[in-house]
C-alpha cells in the first residue's frame, strides 16, 4: 500500500508541474540561487545514505543465504540415512546457494536482466531527476562542476537499486525452492526441520522490506533534488519518457502523443491494415482475431507490470510460526527510553523522597523487554513545616517485562538503592550502604494520542532485610520517549 502511495504522489508531480512540453529547454533559468556547497553536501550525504543501505542488504542477503545452505545440509544429511537417492538429488541443487552469493556479490546488475524487477519509487524519480540534470548542464552548471559527483551518485542509485531488486528476485527463488522442498520431504519424517528454513526465508523476505520501507519513508535528501528540477521547462515531459512509471502510463500531456504499449494496435490502425491488405469486402475475421490475440497479450504483459508496483501479496512468504517482527529492526529502533517518578513518605528515620529514573529497555520480541535504568533520590524534608531539598542516593536498576494480556505487562525486576544523604560521588563506592531491592508486579501500558506512559504496582519482596526497612509497595508512573 505504501508502494502504491508513493507511485500516485509521483504520477501527481509529473500531472501538477506546468505543461510546457515542446519547449525549449535553453528557455530554463540557470540555478544561480543555489550554491555548489549545498548540492555537493546533499549529494554526499546521498551517496553515504545509499552505500550504508547497499552494505546492509548485502550483508543481510548473503547472511540469510548462508543460514539457508546450511540448514538444507543438515536436512539432507537426515534424508540420506532414508534414501540415499533423494538426498544426492537434493544436494545437487545446493549449488543454488553459492550462485546467488556470487550473483550478489560481484554481478548483481547483469543478473538482473534476466529476472524478474519490482517497481521502487524513489529510486526512479532519481534516476529521472539525475538523469535530467546530466542532460541539462548549461542550467546545472554551477550545480556540476566537472560531472564527477553527478556520475557518481548516478551509479550508486543504479547499485542501490540493483541491491534491492535482487533481493526481491532472490526472495522468489527462496520461496519456489521451499515449495519444491516442502512437496518433496513435507510428508517425510524430516518435514518439521523445513520450519527452520521457512524461518530464515520469511525474516530474509521481511528484512528486505524493511530497508525498502526505511527508503521510501525518508525521502528528504532526495526531494532537495527534485526540488531543482520539477519546475524546469521540459522536465514533466523528459520524465513522462524516461522514468519507469512515466513508460508504462505514458501520462497525458507528453510530448509523445503514443499511448499504447508497443504492439498494442489502435481500432484506426487495425482498420487501415484490413482495407489494405484485403479490401473493404473480404474477410477480415481472421486479421480481427490476429489483432485481438497480440492485443490480449500486450494488455497481460501491462496487467503484470502494474501488478508489480505493490501488490506483492501473491509472490510472499507465509510464515508456519508467529513472527517476531522486532528481529528485523535495527538496534536503535528496538530501544526503548522512559521516564518514571516514585515517591515514599517520610518515616521515622527516613525523609520523603522522590526517585527520578531513566531508564532504556530492549524489545526482545512483542511481547518481552528488558533493560536497565539510573535513578537519582531527591529528598524533600521530613514534612511541610520541615522541607529540605538534598540528595538522598542513587538506584541502579535492571527489570524485564513480559505481556500478560492486551495492555497489562508483568513486570520484575532488582534494584541497588543507596539510601543515604552524600555530598560527593566518593560516598557512592561504599558497597556496604546500597539496599537491594527484588520487584514483582504489574503494569499497565497506555497511550494518550501519540503520547505512551505506564503505570506500576510492584512488591518489594526483600524489603524485610533492608535496614532502614522501607515500604514494601511501589507505585510508580512512567512515560515513554
Amino acid at each position: 500500500m505504501n508502494l502504491i502511495k508513493i507511485a500516485l504522489s509521483n504520477i501527481c508531480i509529473l500531472v501538477c508541474v506546468t505543461d510546457l512540453a515542446g519547449q525549449d529547454l535553453s528557455a530554463g533559468k540557470p540555478i544561480d540561487y543555489v550554491s555548489t556547497d549545498y548540492i555537493s553536501r546533499t549529494v554526499k550525504k546521498l551517496e553515504d545514505k545509499y552505500s550504508s543501505l547497499e552494505s546492509k542488504i548485502i550483508k543481510a542477503t548473503q547472511k540469510s543465504l548462508d543460514r539457508l545452505k546450511r540448514n538444507e545440509k543438515k536436512i539432507i544429511r537426515r534424508v540420506h540415512s532414508q534414501d540415499p537417492v533423494a538426498a544426492n538429488s537434493l544436494s545437487q541443487s545446493t549449488k543454488l546457494y553459492d550462485d546467488l552469493l556470487k550473483k550478489v556479490s560481484a554481478d548483481s546488475l547483469s543478473y538482473l536482466q534476466t529476472q524478474p524487477s519490482e517497481y521502487l519509487p524513489v529510486l526512479d524519480s532519481m534516476q529521472t531527476s539525475l538523469a535530467f540534470i546530466e542532460s541539462n548542464k548549461s542550467i546545472y552548471s554551477g550545480l556540476v562542476s566537472g560531472g564527477g559527483e553527478l556520475k557518481i551518485i548516478q551509479q550508486q542509485v543504479k547499485q542501490l537499486d540493483a541491491s534491492l531488486q535482487t533481493g526481491y528476485s532472490i526472495k522468489n527463488i527462496l520461496k519456489n525452492r521451499e515449495a519444491e522442498l516442502k512437496s518433496r520431504l513435507g510428508n517425510t519424517s524430516v518435514g518439521k526441520y523445513l520450519k527452520m528454513y521457512n524461518r530464515e526465508a520469511y525474516y530474509y523476505q521481511e528484512q528486505i522490506k524493511a530497508y525498502k520501507e526505511a527508503l521510501n519513508n525518508s525521502q528528504k535528501l532526495e526531494e532537495k533534488i527534485i526540488a531543482l528540477v520539477r519546475d524546469q521547462p521540459g522536465f514533466k515531459d523528459f520524465m513522462s519518457r524516461n522514468s519507469q512509471l512515466g513508460a508504462l502510463f505514458r501520462l497525458p500531456g507528453s510530448a509523445n502523443p503514443q499511448i499504447l504499449p508497443a504492439g498494442l494496435q489502435s481500432r484506426t490502425d487495425l482498420l487501415t491494415g484490413m482495407v489494405s491488405r484485403l479490401g473493404s469486402g473480404g474477410d477480415i475475421q481472421q486479421l480481427i482475431d490476429q489483432g485481438t490475440q497480440l492485443a490480449q497479450g500486450e494488455l497481460q504483459k501491462l496487467k503484470n507490470q502494474v501488478g508489480s508496483f505493490g501488490n506483492e501479496s501473491s509472490n510472499m512468504i507465509i510464515p508456519d510460526f508467529k513472527p517476531n517482527s522486532q528481529r528485523v529492526k535495527s538496534l536503535w529502533k528496538r530501544l526503548e527510553f522512559g521516564f518514571n517518578i516514585q515517591s515514599l513518605r517520610a518515616n521515622l528515620l527516613l525523609p520523603a523522597t522522590s526517585d527520578l529514573t531513566i531508564t532504556a529497555g530492549y524489545k526482545v520480541n512483542d511481547k518481552s523487554t528488558i533493560g536497565v535504568g539510573v535513578g537519582y533520590k531527591l529528598g524533600w524534608g521530613t514534612g511541610l513545616d520541615n522541607i529540605r531539598i538534598s540528595n538522598q542516593g542513587l538506584s541502579l536498576r535492571s527489570f524485564v517485562d513480559i505481556k500478560l494480556k492486551g495492555n497489562i505487562w508483568l513486570s520484575g525486576g532488582y534494584e541497588g538503592n543507596f539510601q543515604k544523604e552524600f555530598a560527593s560521588v566518593s560516598q557512592l563506592k561504599e558497597l556496604n550502604d546500597w539496599q537491594r531491592s527484588g520487584l514483582i508486579g504489574v503494569t499497565k501500558k497506555y497511550k494518550i494520542g501519540k503520547k505512551s506512559g505506564n503505570l506500576q504496582l510492584l512488591w518489594d519482596f526483600l524489603s524485610t532485610q533492608q535496614v532502614p526497612q522501607t515500604t514494601p509497595l511501589k507505585f510508580r508512573v512512567g512515560y515513554v520517549f
